[in-house]
């Protein structure tokens, strides 16, 4: 029996709780078309035994690779005995079984990666889930490993509350750590570290961004993430936006600006706004009169909570194209937030005449609603 739905009306963290107390069996799918990704996660009478997402498929072999706890010839070994079609175990079993690797450290890494993936998928609040009751004995699985889907929920709260704590100076995985400079009178910040600081300050090569470090240290993306936190803080490191394929484009093509906008675009439908804001910073510095960039960078601003802000570069990108139906929408938002009800249901009202068959003409009308049942109220206790 399949199980569905939209992530607005049942969040990611409940269906995972339905799952494990109902004891499933079967095939998770998660799906979201803004951030153009896709995330399957397998269960075992309500216990997680694998999960993968598209954005970063990152198999066993590789992560064991990665993290130095197998050589490229025990890999390359146990894929051999697996292709071969002699032996039927899963790649993690057969380097168990070649002593490549310990019972332990092969759960460790497997949990991992459970972990990675499944805590990306909690942090998805739009997109599609589907559940299909399926036997998952002969899912292509690299380790037999079982996790307890309860363990992972109260994981996840803790990260979310944790992530909320060091996401104004770690905003996303995706940044690059880089050694602070020395300021002008020569002094360096004093180094009291503990081992696990010490461990990524040594390999911190102003290339490598969050996710590769754990990936080469074999630890987690959340540790790391906390590591770097405190060296942030105490000024040991700076972080820095990652170039993306887009941007280097950019700069190679003597700072072209629709390629600023572009790679502004795509870090801002995966959820990266601070590289999004950079790089629409960027396309403004190349074309000051492209409205279409002022707006990138408002929405940006906005995912920031920087409000005043993204009402200033609104504001300008009103003045250069009045008429953009999307700039009257985010004028709207932006009223609402400074408490200004009326100028907000002048822009929506602008913004449907303009684009009354807008994908976000629906919600536009649902907020115009809310906003008169709210006058309505206001009205109603101003009266009394």
């Amino acid at each position: 029996m399949a199980i569905e739905g939209p992530l607005r009306e049942l969040g990611i963290h409940d269906v995972f709780q339905m799952l494990d107390l109902s004891r499933k069996t079967g095939g998770l799918r998660v799906t979201s078309a803004q951030r153009d990704n896709e995330g399957t996660v397998l269960f075992d009478r309500g216990k997680v035994i694998s999960a993968s997402i598209r954005s970063t498929p990152t198999p066993l072999g590789t992560m064991l690779l990665r993290a130095g706890r197998i050589t490229e010839s025990d890999l390359a070994r146990a894929r051999e005995i697996q292709e071969s079609g002699r032996d039927r175990r899963r790649l993690g079993e057969i380097l168990l079984s070649l002593g490549a690797i310990s019972a332990r450290e092969l759960e460790r890494q497997v949990r991992l990666q459970i972990e990675a993936v499944v805590f990306e998928l909690m942090s998805w609040r739009d997109g599609f889930f589907s559940f299909e009751d399926r036997d998952v004995g002969s899912a292509p699985v690299e380790a037999s490993v079982q996790v307890s889907t309860e363990s992972l929920l109260m994981e996840g709260a803790r990260r979310i509350d944790e992530w909320s704590r060091i996401a104004d100076k770690v905003p996303n995985l995706g940044v690059v750590p880089v050694l602070a400079t020395v300021d002008d009178n020569g002094h360096a910040p004093q180094l009291d570290l503990l081992p696990n600081e010490w461990e990524v300050l040594a390999i911190i090569d102003g290339v490598n961004d969050l996710r590769g470090i754990a990936a080469t240290l074999g630890r987690s993306e959340f540790d790391v993430a906390k590591v770097v936190y405190g060296l942030v803080t105490t000024g040991v490191i700076d972080l820095r936006a990652a170039a993306t394929p887009v941007m280097t484009a950019a700069i190679a093509t003597n700072g072209d600006p629709r390629a600023y906008l572009d790679a502004a675009r795509i870090s801002l439908s995966a959820g990266r706004a601070e590289e999004a804001l950079s790089a629409a910073r960027s396309a403004i510095g190349a074309a000051p009169t492209n409205a279409e960039a002022r707006l990138t960078a408002a929405r940006a601003l906005r995912r920031l909570r920087r409000v005043a802000e993204a009402s200033d570069e609104l504001r300008r990108a009103a003045e250069l194209d009045p008429g953009h139906p999307d700039i009257q929408l985010e004028l709207g938002y932006a009223a609402v937030c400074q408490g200004d009800l009326r100028t907000a249901v002048e822009r929506w009202e602008q913004f449907l005449r303009a684009a009354p068959g807008s994908i976000a003409a629906d919600e536009v009308r649902d907020a115009l609603a809310s906003a008169a049942r709210l006058s309505e109220f206001l009205e109603t206790y101003a009266g009394v």
